[in-house]
């Protein structure tokens, strides 16, 4: 039984030899995760659409670089995450401002039972976190990538992918706590 990482692999062999249908099938499995990494990162569904396809661009040039093709998902995703924080530097520039990611969520009645509260209230909190601990929290928590994987994605080791965690877990802790937020 082949794994995913084998079946990459094959693809990104054969398209290296000129296999056009092995780009196709690639974009097949690939793209709507690219295109859902790129949102849940830059809050755009147009933005995200648009990082995706530049990923693939940037992928098909780039490819003869990739070392292993089994790793081609993590490779892949990394050019994604890093496209989509190009994105959003763009956009800081453009508003002369520091990042400031507003979450909305919405209700048809405009009410919002105490659940939903608590999830927006801990959503606005990450996003008071600095952007490498946040990143890691909603990677690990929301995403749920190992450490290992969000090591690879972000090309750090995997100690400091423990460390951005904990260190954003007890900024979470803080700042709760000071808002008197704890039970």
């Amino acid at each position: 039984m082949k794994t995913d990482e084998h079946i990459d692999k094959a693809l990104v062999e054969a398209f290296r030899t000129g296999d056009k249908k092995a780009l196709a099938t690639l974009v097949k499995r690939w793209h709507k995760q690219f295109c859902s990494k790129a949102y849940w990162m830059v809050n755009d569904k147009d933005a995200a659409k648009d990082i995706a396809q530049d990923s693939w661009t940037t992928i098909i040039h780039k490819i003869d670089t990739l070392n292993d093709p089994k790793r081609f998902k993590y490779w892949a995703l990394r050019i994604v995450c890093n496209k989509s924080t190009d994105w959003l530097r763009l956009q800081v520039k453009k508003r002369n401002s520091p990042l400031d990611y507003e979450l909305e969520i919405k209700s048809d009645d405009g009410n919002y039972s105490e659940k939903e509260g608590l999830k927006r209230l801990l959503l606005k909190t990450v996003d008071e976190l600095p952007k490498h601990q946040s990143m890691v929290i909603r990677l690990f928590y929301l995403q749920s990538y190992s450490l290992k994987q969000i090591s690879d994605l972000l090309e750090i080791s995997v100690g400091t992918a423990k460390s951005r965690l904990f260190h954003a877990r007890e900024k979470l802790k803080t700042i709760l706590k000071n808002n008197n937020y704890e039970n």
